[in-house]
């Protein structure tokens, strides 16, 4: 675990943290230690908009299993 003085470590943590990929982790890692601190928040929130994306997907899932049990359930049982 980073300590609280050390901001890159926190950035990295919170990166990893955030599921970014290697790759994005170390883009963001050299905007940061260039202080190009805006131009990390298009990255940003692109990642969040990704994993926005799985969650509603990850949704529409479990409705159609739901949908799946009831019918069973409906008609089965």
């Amino acid at each position: 675990m980073s300590e609280a003085s050390d901001s890159m470590g926190i950035l990295h943590q919170n990166l990893i943290d955030a599921g970014c990929s290697k790759d994005l982790i170390e883009t963001c890692m050299e905007l940061a230690k260039a202080n190009k601190w805006k131009c990390l928040l298009p990255l940003l929130s692109k990642q969040r908009i990704n994993l926005l994306d799985s969650v509603h997907d990850g949704q529409k899932q479990i409705d159609c299993l739901d949908f799946l049990v009831y019918s069973i359930n409906k008609k089965h049982i």
